[in-house]
């Protein structure tokens, strides 16, 4: 896109961008490098982001792939994992147009690892068919890209392409337009004060909700914030029932956390399994093989059902089992998994545990939505002037269960396509609609119908009634407590009525579905985690067979008829979200 100055014709567009994880920077700078005027609003720090703690990879197909691989396997790998339930043409444009954004990432400096003939080292993952994850730094890829994409930003920054407000809070999104109806800014907390960012339109990349779960591979900062934002504009979100837990996120007790001083969660690589480790329970058996052929190599929605399963059987079903990673030394020799897992053998050492001689107790965390804000192949919501990608997106691309190490692809290849949008270089809607407000994922999508609104901890997993969770009054530990014992990895129409019964009793007092008039951030952040527990208890309790990382105990069987089985469900603002 040509721009011209102030005094020779039109100002540039200005894109607002909410969110610094891989989707957010990236879409940042690709929208600057094209002229446009950008503002990137970010909740913490820059690093303050789910991508910085991202260990396995990007997977993707290169020019010269492993031997044997093609885009083609790559689709097909993606489509199993999503249980038949992605859309199959955004599944395409992630796996055909990977390469595209892999190269975009070295013009912004990151640089991958290479092997001994100084091509890519492309490491193998549970459920991909062949090597194709690509790593930066070992075992640190989301830190090794975020660190670099955080550079150029600067750079940018300093050079006046790009505008860095950092540790603002965005509370709502401005609507305006000839018709009132289109996003045209956002309102922002910071250090105390209240203030407005004016654009032609936003763009979130918010990353996603871990926080609403007790245990969770998620930084402090994923309080569904996005999700909350577009809900109240009148945005379409879908699939909020599918939430990943990751199997192998290791398990500290909370006085060790306390004096490690670190609470951040440390998430155990799919790439390590992909290595060779196994899973154990207590007594050393190796379990996997019992529930699925694929054992440890399985998708991880499988594999962390599986762990969920096993230790019930045990009668111990908020325990964890173990990782066991010494057979990949005793195989590839010693100092093999220092070399490979840098930063994970240092994390576990740090945390008493020595990897190399003994297992690392490990249970499922929650650690990816793959609903969110309904998109369409360019990053165009249901509202004119909203965009959304990352995590915070539901391009159908991921379907009801993630495949390992598509996420940070996800993040590029449609923020790229958002900015694209945005600058009007693809076909669709003039308006900026999408086609359908369900083009992404198919079926039937939830609406707020009203439209505009008026006016950490990670330890452990929880069991408790209905009526004492109701009874000590909201608070962000209760709602995970609430959350991980009915609506975690394993659930029922019992323990999701539960939930649903004490979500509407705290809703009298927190007010999910209005902008809270403080600007003490974390109010707002628990208005946002509870409309997000809401949304997703009323997404499982209407889906009623289980389907990829939903997983229902009571779970009626498939319908002869796939349309009606792969349905989404519509709902309003009006409607109850806890008596429907």
């Amino acid at each position: 896109m040509t721009t011209e100055s102030l005094a020779g014709g039109p100002a540039p567009q200005r894109l607002i961008v909410v969110g610094s994880g891989i989707a957010g920077l990236y879409s940042a700078l690709l929208a600057a490098e094209a002229g446009a005027e950008v503002v990137l609003l970010t909740k913490g720090a820059l690093a303050d982001s789910n991508t910085y703690y991202a260990q396995g990879g990007i997977s993707a197909v290169l020019d010269e792939p492993a031997a044997g691989d093609t885009v083609a396997a790559h689709i097909a790998d993606t489509l199993k994992a999503g249980a038949g339930h992605c859309n199959e043409e955004a599944v395409r444009v992630l796996c055909s147009e990977a390469r595209l954004d892999i190269a975009g990432l070295g013009r912004f400096g990151v640089h991958f690892d290479l092997d001994d003939d100084g091509g890519p080292s492309l490491g193998l993952e549970a459920a991909h068919s062949a090597p194709r994850i690509l790593h930066a730094g070992g075992d640190a890829t989301g830190a090794g890209v975020a660190a670099a994409l955080i550079r150029t930003v600067l750079d940018f920054h300093a050079a006046g392409k790009i505008h860095v407000i950092g540790h603002a809070h965005v509370t709502s999104l401005t609507l305006g337009g000839p018709q009132g109806g289109k996003v045209v800014g956002a309102n922002v907390i910071q250090d105390g004060r209240e203030f407005g960012v004016g654009g032609d339109a936003v763009l979130l990349a918010t990353g996603g909700a871990g926080q609403v779960f007790a245990q969770t591979t998620n930084p402090s900062v994923a309080t569904a914030d996005g999700l909350a934002l577009a809900w109240r504009v009148g945005a379409a979100v879908a699939d909020l029932e599918f939430f990943q837990f990751h199997p192998t996120c290791m398990v500290r007790p909370a006085d060790a956390r306390e004096v490690e001083g670190n609470n951040d969660p440390l998430l155990i690589s799919e790439a390590v399994r992909g290595e060779g480790a196994i899973l154990v329970d207590a007594a050393g058996h190796r379990f996997m093989p019992d529930y699925h052929p694929d054992a440890e190599l399985a998708p991880r929605d499988i594999v962390s059902r599986s762990i969920a399963l096993h230790l019930a059987k045990l009668g111990d079903p908020h325990g964890h089992v173990f990782l066991d990673a010494t057979v990949i030394e005793e195989r590839r020799g010693e100092g093999f998994l220092a070399r490979r897992f840098p930063t994970l053998s240092k994390r576990t050492r740090q945390a008493g545990v020595d990897w190399t001689k003994e297992p690392v107790p490990v249970a499922p965390a929650a650690h990816y939505w793959m609903g969110g804000v309904v998109t369409d192949l360019y990053g165009r919501t249901s509202v004119p002037g909203l965009l959304a990608a990352g995590e915070v997106a539901c391009t159908g691309v991921q379907g009801a269960n993630r495949l390992a190490s598509n996420s940070l692809l996800e993040g590029l290849v449609f923020g790229r396509r958002a900015v694209e949008g945005f600058l009007g270089s693809s076909s669709g809607s003039p308006d900026g609609v999408p086609l359908r407000a369900d083009s992404a994922a198919g079926g039937l999508a939830f609406t707020n119908a009203a439209g505009t609104p008026a006016g950490d901890n990670r330890s452990g997993t929880f069991s408790e009634t209905a009526e004492s969770a109701g009874a000590s009054g909201f608070s962000r530990q209760a709602l995970r407590r609430l959350m991980t014992a009915k609506a975690g990895v394993l659930r029922s129409g019992d323990l999701l009525a539960e939930a649903a019964e004490v979500l509407g009793e705290w809703e009298e007092t927190v007010g999910p579905l209005s902008v809270p008039g403080s600007l003490d951030v974390r109010e707002h952040e628990d208005s946002n985690l509870l409309l997000a527990a809401q949304l997703l208890v009323h997404a499982a309790r209407k889906r009623r067979a289980s389907l990829g990382a939903h997983y229902r105990s009571d779970g009626v069987a498939e319908p002869a008829a796939v349309e009606d089985f792969d349905k989404r469900y519509t709902m309003s603002r009006k409607a109850s979200l806890v008596h429907d």
